[in-house]
């Protein structure tokens, strides 16, 4: 297949058919293939690509949506801290994720200071802006947006800034897939790995879980065609008995990955356990901010103690970020929760399973 440069040539039809009549051609084998990239899931919803797979291929969606696996409890202290007389600080897609009695958006309703911003150097500019007032940003992200949050700290520290503070819910993906590829409830036979988060760590964590467990992972892009050719490598991968790790996304991925950006990372940061909704507790896996940027999290600031947190009653997003089900086997699923009014947080962000599920109903069809 010739190199494609322009992105209507990674949505070319002719190249999808070409791509999935190779797939139909090399796999003889029932597989099962996860996805931990909520971009990604959208993607296979939105081009209806799981239709057009032989039926032996499955595609199941795991923990890919950040504000999804961000646990309950996190939830709640993000809730909590927007009762002190604070500026809370967030992205967009986690206003409306539940937790036990209420969310973000809700309290701001009620009066508590929330805002939306676009970028963490947004909330040190209202921390600059007001410096009477303690501004907290919540970060919530996986390896793709801890780094932009580790300048800020840093720029904060350097410019004296003492009421700018950062709420550090940040998770690790290699870790998770390690947990997932363990537990004896799943079976997953190759990873669909996840572009934007590769683009920082490259390709080294996926060679460790394949040379551990021997499960196949590709790096891959975020178009149809992209999609295609990634689970191709993989049912090579598969067929042959040959498992490596890859990289599709070759025009945006290095081997390497960003490493100015993971030192940054681990110049603010430091790994610690922590939990993820529906899985539980994955040593190694979070972010939080060292010792020497102390003054800047918001953990040693507040007192954010609080008492047991609830999932909400019959949802079962924990089982979705697992890939044991699909969200049309939550009772709930299109009938109490739907984007209007969701109950977990799988269908409240645009990189849900849930609300792909729900936006591209027809997915055992085609868009391609």
């Amino acid at each position: 297949m010739e190199k494609l440069r322009y992105i209507d040539e990674f949505r070319n039809p002719e190249v999808a058919k070409y791509l999935l009549d190779k797939i139909k051609a090399v796999s003889k084998t029932p597989i099962r293939l996860m996805e931990v990239c909520g971009t990604h899931t959208m993607s296979i919803g939105r081009y209806g690509l799981r239709g057009l797979l032989p039926e032996h291929i499955k595609l199941i969606s795991g923990p890919g949506c950040p504000v999804c696996v961000t646990a309950a409890r996190e939830i709640d202290m993000m809730i909590k801290l927007a009762s002190y007389d604070v500026i809370v600080t967030t992205f967009g897609d986690l206003m409306r994720v539940p937790g036990s009695k209420t969310n973000l958006q809700q309290e701001r309703a009620n009066g508590a200071d929330v805002r939306v911003v676009y970028s963490p150097f947004d909330a040190l500019n209202i921390a600059l802006n007001n410096p009477q007032r303690p501004v907290v940003f919540l970060g919530v992200g996986f390896e793709t947006t801890a780094p932009s949050i580790a300048a800020t700290i840093k720029m904060a520290q350097e410019k004296n800034v003492d009421n700018f503070f950062v709420f550090s819910a940040h998770k690790l993906m290699p870790p998770a897939m390690e947990a997932l590829i363990s537990s004896p409830e799943l079976k997953i036979d190759g990873f669909i790995c996840p572009g934007h988060v590769s683009v920082m760590i490259g390709l080294k964590p996926y060679q460790k879980l394949v040379e551990k467990y021997q499960v196949p992972c590709v790096v891959t892009g975020f178009e149809p065609v992209d999609i295609l050719q990634g689970i191709l490598m993989l049912v090579k991968q598969i067929e042959e008995k040959s498992p490596k790790a890859e990289i599709q996304y070759s025009r945006v991925v290095k081997p390497e990955g960003n490493p100015k950006a993971m030192a940054l990372m681990f110049d603010v940061f430091e790994p610690a356990d922590t939990a993820w909704r529906g899985i539980g507790v994955i040593p190694g896996s979070g972010l939080v901010i060292r010792e020497k940027y102390a003054a800047h999290d918001v953990l040693r600031k507040f007192n954010l103690e609080i008492g047991e947190s609830k999932e909400p009653p019959g949802c079962r997003c924990g089982d979705v970020l697992k890939g044991l089900i699909t969200p049309p086997e939550c009772p709930l699923f299109g009938k109490v929760c739907t984007p209007t009014h969701p109950v977990g947080p799988c269908m409240v962000s645009s990189e849900g399973s849930c609300a792909a599920y729900y936006k591209y109903h027809d997915w055992e069809g085609s868009d391609v």
